[in-house]
């Protein structure tokens, strides 16, 4: 442990408020708020949160949420409401001198109003803007793939898979319809293959309503570079997920990468090529770029160099942890080995963080972050599952179980807790709804038509600007 330095507040009468500048809103900048909120004194500092978005989402609840099994409302959690006695901001951080300890923010005015980003003076810093997706130079991959990281883009791949099965059954051409029911995901870690099996699980129940499509008219392809998919879980219940996902008739290409899906066609390393109209890619995440914006140390994968302490290595007045971080995991028995960047550290992390910035502020001891890894859950689909829980293994339905049971009290707000409870217990009463609300994509195209602007014919999603 040490003791925090702090050059606030040494002046005699009242001194000024500490400015704790949040950068995220994701688990870690929103828990931080959140404690912070809750633990300082009356006047003792002021926090701003900037973000992209006014909300939180809880990531493990996305590929649900693309399955329609829990209402995309109830995968976010609103800021404002949460954390009502900070200042939040609704804009991005581009660049972060901590010199001078200024950050330049571009908010959602600022290119209408005309003078400039906004300059954002701090005394402590709280850097979380989380991780986007890793793509890489792949022929086609920018015009056609969709990601899935935000609930956006989990509720656009419901939809447009729906509307794949539309298109397919309504078309007269078979190339059509075999492009259609071919969906091919990039990626066999968390996000890839809980995406592709509940989405598969969705897509096998909707079926039954096509009166000329069946289960086995649909190709689900998984693609993976390595020799195993989700290595959080372990070799035995990796092999055991690719058994069940073949089980299902989901064709897994391990040690296989995507080469091009230039023109709709995904053209693998393995010389295989399936036309399609779907490809999500899961293949990984990086840093977010304000990180190579800022004069704080990273590492060579992009990420701040920090201590145990959850500061940025070597500077005062600057705190990190989540994705971002870098975080050395003081519990392993390897020197050297840094935290995995999860959800389950981030949450942790988060608290210590919040609780060392206050020691910082009052000149209390800081304590190191230690967090031994509990394990690992995984949903396959609906009543289907992995899970690695303190050495435990478990499949099929008990893992299932797990993974919502873990997750329904890791989802923030008692909220949030209850309406998700009540939409799973409502799905065990009632069936899937399994409706495409394409529309949420293209909200004016109702009355684009009306005012005949519109191109005549649907609006595929997913496509290349320009087409359809």
């Amino acid at each position: 442990m040490v003791k925090a330095a702090n050059s606030r507040g040494a002046a005699p009468g009242n001194p000024p408020r500490t400015r704790i500048l949040v950068v995220g809103g994701g688990y870690v900048g929103m828990y931080t708020a959140l404690r912070l909120q809750k633990k300082l004194r009356a006047g003792e500092a002021e926090i701003t949160v900037v973000t992209p978005e006014p909300y939180m989402t809880y990531q493990p609840f996305l590929p649900e949420a693309a399955a329609g099994s829990i209402s995309p409302r109830h995968v976010v959690v609103p800021l404002r409401r949460l954390l009502d006695t900070c200042r939040i901001v609704s804009g991005e951080a581009r660049s972060i001198d901590h010199a001078k300890r200024t950050a330049t923010i571009h908010t959602l005015s600022t290119d209408e109003e005309g003078a400039g980003p906004l300059h954002l003076e701090y005394d402590e810093l709280v850097l979380a803007p989380g991780s986007i997706s890793r793509t890489l130079p792949i022929p086609g991959l920018a015009d056609y793939a969709i990601g899935f990281k935000t609930v956006e883009e989990a509720i656009g791949l419901r939809n447009h898979v729906i509307e794949q099965m539309d298109i397919a059954s309504s078309t007269r051409d078979p190339a059509i319809r075999d492009a259609a029911l071919t969906f091919v995901f990039v990626g066999g870690g968390y996000a890839g293959v809980e995406a592709l099996g509940e989405l598969e699980d969705m897509a096998r129940f909707a079926a039954r309503y096509y009166h000329n499509i069946k289960p086995e008219d649909m190709k689900w392809v998984l693609v993976e570079a390595s020799d195993h998919i989700l290595p959080e879980v372990g070799p035995e219940l990796g092999r055991y997920t690719v058994r069940e996902l073949r089980r299902r008739n989901i064709d897994v290409r391990l040690e296989t990468r995507l080469d091009s899906c230039e023109n709709r066609v995904a053209v693998l390393s393995d010389g295989s090529r399936f036309p399609t109209r779907t490809v999500v890619w899961t293949a990984g995440v990086k840093p977010h770029p304000v990180l190579a914006a800022t004069d704080l140390p990273r590492n060579e994968r992009g990420r701040l160099v920090c201590t145990a302490f959850l500061t940025v290595e070597g500077v005062e007045h600057a705190w990190a942890a989540g994705d971002a971080a870098a975080v050395p995991d003081i519990t392993a028995d390897e020197p050297g080995r840094e935290c995995a960047p999860n959800a389950q550290h981030a949450v942790r992390q988060a608290k210590a963080l919040a609780d060392n910035l206050l020691a910082s502020l009052r000149g209390e001891v800081l304590t190191e972050y230690a967090h031994k890894y509990a394990g690992s859950v995984a949903s396959l689909g609906l009543h289907k599952g992995v899970a690695h829980i303190y050495g435990r293994k478990l499949k099929g339905y008990p893992a299932w179980l797990m993974h919502r049971t873990y997750h329904l009290s890791r989802v923030p707000t008692f909220n949030r807790k209850m309406r998700v409870l009540a939409e799973w217990t409502l799905a065990g009463l009632f069936k899937r709804e399994i409706v495409s609300l394409g529309s949420l994509e293209h909200p004016r195209a109702e009355f684009e038509l009306a005012a005949g602007i519109r191109h005549h014919g649907p609006r595929p999603h997913l496509q290349k600007p320009g087409e359809g």
